[in-house]
């Protein structure tokens, strides 16, 4: 058994973590640390555990206990706790946060995305998750950057559910003001864009073009609905094969014939790829659950790979029928 702590369990992906983790046949979820719910029961703060656990938050920190430490912190914070205290050298991490993407800044991490480092991840002992929206878009460009196409600029529209912006409420993700209602924020400059660039880069060194990427805030709680479009040369027939071919052997991306919509990945670890030919443009259309393939599905993952595990054991989602 695989025995896993968690710093930061209050928020969202969190709670998608914890579920995941104690139905996974392989693991044990021995803390999930949080000194501002410490003595609560995790089913007091995340209601769809109740019946599943009578576990409490803790305060404590038992490395001495565990294999694998996740952090499900606030961006900026697992730095932070990382530099300012002693983890056991021997301890794997997974760190769901920004803190560790970027190469220039990875300190020994590995970045999480399997359908490009499996390898890496299976060897790392720290391991840095790729951001929801980054998950969505780098998979739709991972083919072409790999057959070295990505020569023009890059036109990306994604919306994304309201768990995205986080379990604290705001003014953008207050039921009353998110409801029937849409709108762009950080166009053009969203966070995930330098991660997508390096992972563009890492499969074709040239790549230099523009990612113009328009993030939209959407009227429903979950899942990322990405429309990715870029000067393409060659036939439909071409750019399908280059995708069936990249991702012949990945666990949880699906390419498909006919265009998806949201809810086939909702509630799932797929990411579902879909392309069209318009032109000389082509689209792909990229959908994940945000918090699953997006975060903490990913994460899982990840450690499946990293305890040489099976990659689909405690994985095996099934999207809603409606």
């Amino acid at each position: 058994m695989i025995k896993v702590g968690i710093i930061g369990g209050a928020g969202y992906t969190a709670g998608e973590l914890i579920r995941l983790l104690l139905n996974h046949p392989q693991v044990e979820l021995v803390f999930v640390n949080s000194t501002s719910n410490a003595g609560n029961m995790l089913c007091d703060v995340h209601g769809g555990l109740l019946g599943d656990t009578d576990m409490r938050f803790t305060d404590q920190l038992p490395y001495e206990k565990i294999d694998l430490l996740f952090f499900c912190s606030a961006h900026g914070d697992t730095r932070k706790f990382i530099e300012n205290n002693s983890i056991p050298d021997n301890l794997k991490i997974i760190d769901l946060s920004t803190d560790y993407r970027h190469k220039a800044s990875n300190e020994g991490f590995v970045y999480g995305l399997p359908e490009l480092n499996k390898t890496e991840i299976k060897n790392a002992k720290r391991v840095a998750n790729p951001g929801c929206f980054a998950t969505a878009i780098q998979l739709a460009l991972l083919p072409l950057a790999k057959a070295g196409v990505l020569k023009s600029e890059i036109h990306v529209n994604g919306i994304t559910g309201s768990t995205g912006a986080g379990i604290k409420p705001g003014a953008t993700s207050h039921f009353s003001w998110r409801e029937n209602n849409v709108s762009i924020y950080k166009a053009f400059g969203h966070q995930h864009l330098k991660e997508i660039s390096e992972s563009l880069t890492q499969l074709q060194g040239s790549f230099d073009a523009e990612i113009n990427f328009l993030p939209v805030r959407g009227n429903f709680t979950r899942g990322i609905y990405a429309s990715v479009y870029t000067n393409f040369e060659g036939t439909i027939e071409e750019a399908e094969k280059l995708f069936n071919d990249f991702y012949s052997d990945a666990t949880f991306t699906v390419v498909t014939e006919k265009n998806p919509d949201l809810k086939q990945a909702v509630n799932t670890n797929k990411c579902i790829l879909y392309v069209e030919k318009h032109g000389n443009k082509l689209l792909i259309i990229s959908c994940v659950d945000n918090l699953l393939k997006g975060a903490s599905g990913q994460a899982v993952h990840n450690m499946n790979l990293m305890f040489g595990l099976d990659e689909t054991v405690g994985l095996k989602l099934k999207a809603s029928a409606f």
